[in-house]
């Protein structure tokens, strides 16, 4: 596990920015992971820059989202089918044809699942996982207690996932219950991890990923099991007391 210590959320997405340009440029039909949420908001704005300065296409590029809430479809403001088009496709050159997320509406969740779990596999697999951390060391959707051999599923969502994610509804009773998500396992069979992590909020999910041994309570640190992951982190992320120790501990 690689760790890029960045001075804050801006430069943090730079850098992120910049390592996955690298990879389109070698691999122009990259098979890219996504994840939504605030943290890779910069992340995205900085990928619709390089675009726009013709520094890179996204044409032949394929990309699978990690999650979709249940109940809602992509028209809704609050899917995550929405919010990758206003994030991020609706202002670059990919084909949407070739951005693929889980459908929330799907009559079958069980075999949306089975269904999304093949449609990796006809692309070969994921090279490239973006991935943010939850508070609860949630990754995707994966709550604690997930097993790290979990494929894409139908999962419960925490109520403090819910009430973390309430900020974007009008109130809390307005957030699904219930989520489709890649399983770890899944997570886990990409090529390559990219982890972002920033903000003060995110501290007690730092210690833990870096002082913890792998474990199913705490899903994140199932990336410590594999073997190209990195991890970039704000200063924010790394701050207090604890915080300190952790500086101490990547410098080594």
């Amino acid at each position: 596990m690689e760790v890029i210590v960045a001075k804050n959320y801006e430069d943090m997405s730079k850098k992120a920015c910049a390592h996955i340009v690298s990879r389109i440029k070698e691999k122009p039909d990259l098979v890219l992971g996504l994840a939504t949420g605030s943290t890779p908001i910069g992340l995205y704005q900085n990928l619709i820059a390089e675009y726009k300065n013709n520094n890179i296409s996204f044409r032949r590029v394929v990309t699978f989202n990690l999650d979709e809430y249940v109940g809602l479809d992509g028209n809704d403001p609050n899917s995550y089918r929405y919010f990758m088009d206003h994030q991020l496709f609706n202002h670059i050159d990919i084909d949407k044809n070739n951005t693929f997320i889980p459908d929330g509406t799907a009559e079958n969740i069980e075999e949306e699942c089975k269904n999304y779990e093949a449609l990796i596999k006809k692309f070969g697999g994921i090279d490239l996982q973006i991935l943010g951390i939850g508070r609860n060391g949630h990754i995707g959707f994966n709550e604690p207690g997930s097993p790290f051999n979990s494929r894409t599923q139908y999962i419960r969502l925490a109520e403090s996932t819910r009430q973390a994610n309430s900020r974007f509804f009008p109130s809390l009773d307005d957030v699904p219950t219930h989520a489709i998500t890649m399983g770890i396992g899944t997570i886990l069979e990409a090529k390559e991890i990219l982890l972002l992590i920033s903000g003060k909020g995110k501290q007690e999910a730092v210690r833990r990923l870096f002082t913890e041994e792998p474990n199913e309570d705490f899903p994140a640190s199932a990336i410590k099991t594999h073997p190209k992951v990195f991890v970039f982190v704000d200063e924010d992320a790394l701050a207090s007391e604890s915080g300190k120790d952790l500086q101490e501990l990547l410098a080594k």
